[in-house]
């Protein structure tokens, strides 16, 4: 944010003030879910906007919990009617246990993808399903509506697992997906079960 400087010893001499740039980050959609097999975000659709109107998006999770102890994960569509762009990622984690015995920091070989048309995990062990366990974190989607360029996400999510201990978990996943087509869709789903309950707002970010 600029700083703005008046020379006026007093701010009562002031006579005009410009307009002060107004917050960057626009709400555009939120969702919640009930029970819900997954949560899409579709251009066009519901008043949601997915285009070269921002160049860069932003999903935000809020309380995400999982009927059933599942992976989190995402989905781009490119034109057609499946959330199946292909894609190439990469992902590590953190965790560390409530009974500070267990700690890691390690990439995840077996949730990355090489050119797969399957959905991406954001999460590197499964959530759990207590009454107090869910998830929290953002998704950032690159200039989607471009025709040039590959599609660049960067995600990033804190969240609460049960193995023998609670676990604390700090996933990270980045990757693109792999056409020139404009990704006009974004889909959210527990791989297996539903989620539950939590909100996904979608931001677009102006000026960036």
């Amino acid at each position: 944010m600029a700083l703005v400087k008046y020379n006026n010893n007093s701010i009562s001499a002031v006579s005009s003030v410009a307009s002060m740039p107004s917050g960057a980050l626009v709400p555009i959609k939120t969702l919640t879910a009930s029970s819900s097999a997954n949560l899409s975000f579709v251009h066009g659709s519901s008043d949601v906007v997915l285009d070269s109107t921002y160049p860069i998006y932003v999903f935000k999770f809020i309380n995400i919990h999982a009927s059933a102890q599942a992976n989190f994960s995402v989905g781009f569509r490119d034109g057609g009617s499946d959330y199946d762009a292909t894609k190439t990622t990469t992902s590590f984690s953190a965790y560390h246990d409530e009974g500070d015995s267990a700690t890691s920091l390690a990439y995840q070989t077996g949730d990355d993808l090489a050119q797969s048309t399957s959905f991406q995990r954001l999460v590197s062990g499964s959530l759990g399903t207590q009454n107090d366990s869910g998830l929290v974190g953002e998704l950032f989607l690159f200039n989607p509506s471009s025709t040039t360029f590959v599609k660049h996400f960067i995600a990033k999510t804190q969240y609460f697992t049960y193995h023998s201990t609670p676990y604390s978990f700090n996933t990270f996943v980045a990757g693109y997906c792999n056409t020139t087509t404009a990704i006009d869709g974004v889909q959210f789903k527990m791989e297996s079960g539903n989620v539950d309950s939590g909100t996904i707002k979608l931001y677009g970010i102006k000026d960036s």
